[in-house]
Parts: structure tokens; C-alpha cells; sequence
């Protein structure tokens, strides 16, 4: 059972990673938000790793985070759902995103992932909020008090996602905006999101 692996990024595509450690390549499929901090080819890398044995496969999934890996672990616990929906679970939401939106009972927001129904949206949140109660404190714990501007922050993603723009060109955009603009509120906000999107 391979849990830990520590060496050089190889190969890097969009929920896949290679590692070289010390001349064996280790494929990993990763969320997006592990794909995103991993570091760039060549860069030196820590990941937690989860093993998934079947009858005709042996596969790898990398984590950049304990949290991400233990709500992986989580995710794959509830009936109907695999590794690659709980990999895609975690690439459409941030590991906190996801932990708040369970907490709240969101439903509406987990149904925003793609290949995610209504119906595995209500499994997650009635399977998962019981599961989330050692990784709740942490998670809150570690938000900064600005609350406010971190939920904006997190709207304003999710509302351009929903339109169709890729995660990092929409935190990129937002971040910007909200530089710039710190008290603007939703609305505006968007606005101005969107006309620096369409420059």
C-alpha cells in the first residue's frame, strides 16, 4: 500500500500527475486543486497518496493536503460514488468550499459540479456532514475572520464557473477585482469581473 511519495514532478496534465522518485515514475490522478499548487515539471514534491485496488487495476490519487485526501477518503465511502466522481468532486470545489457546503446542506451548490445529480448532491450531504465533524474545527478555525470577502470571493468564482470560464482564469479575474474594489458588493463586483473578462 504505497500512503506517502516524495520526488520530482516528471509530467503534469489536468487531473494527472507523473513522479520521479529516484528513477520510477508514480502516475497519480490528482483534483485540479492538487494540479494547480503541485509546482511546476521538475519542481521537488510531497504527496499523500491514496491506493485503489480492483480486480483489473491498480490506481494511484495524489493529494497536495491532508484535508483534501481525508474527504477523498470520505467521498469514496458513500454508495454510488468511485474515485473518479470523488476526484472531480474535489476539482469543482475547494476542500473548504466543499466542507461548508456539506455543513450548510448546499445542495444547489454541490449540483454546480459537473457530474454531479441532485440526488448524489443530497447522498454527499447526508453521508458526508456526520463523517466532516474531526475536520470542521480545523477547517473553520483556520478562516481568517474576513468572512465577508472570502464569501464573496467564493460566489464570485462559482458564478463565472457557472458561465463557463475555467477556475484559475476566474480566481485570477476576481482577485483583480477585488483589489481593486474590496467593498464592492456581488453585483458590482460581477460586473466589473466580467468586463475585464471580456477585454
Amino acid at each position: 500500500m504505497i500512503a506517502f511519495l516524495r520526488g520530482r514532478v516528471l509530467d503534469k496534465q489536468p487531473n494527472r500527475i507523473i513522479v520521479d522518485v529516484q528513477g520510477v515514475g508514480y502516475e497519480l490522478h490528482v483534483p485540479l486543486s492538487t494540479y494547480y499548487d503541485i509546482g511546476e515539471e521538475g519542481s521537488d514534491v510531497s504527496v499523500r497518496v491514496y491506493t485503489h485496488v480492483r480486480e483489473d487495476a491498480l490506481q494511484l490519487f495524489g493529494f497536495l493536503t491532508e484535508l483534501e485526501r481525508q474527504l477523498f477518503e470520505r467521498l469514496i465511502s458513500i454508495n454510488g460514488i468511485g474515485p473518479k466522481l470523488a476526484i472531480a468532486v474535489l476539482s469543482g470545489l475547494d476542500p473548504r468550499e466543499l466542507v461548508v457546503a456539506v455543513q450548510r446542506g448546499d445542495v444547489a451548490r454541490l449540483v454546480s459540479i459537473p457530474g454531479v445529480g441532485k440526488k448524489t448532491a443530497e447522498r454527499i450531504v447526508l453521508e458526508l456532514r456526520d463523517r466532516l465533524q474531526q475536520l470542521a474545527v480545523p477547517v473553520m478555525a483556520s478562516a481568517p475572520a474576513s468572512t465577508g470577502a472570502d464569501r464573496l470571493r467564493i460566489d464570485l468564482v462559482s458564478a463565472l464557473q457557472n458561465l463557463g470560464y475555467h477556475r484559475p482564469q476566474a480566481e485570477k479575474a476576481v482577485e483583480s477585482t477585488l483589489a481593486s474594489s474590496p467593498d464592492a458588493t456581488f453585483e458590482d463586483a460581477l460586473r466589473q469581473v466580467l468586463r475585464e473578462l471580456m477585454r
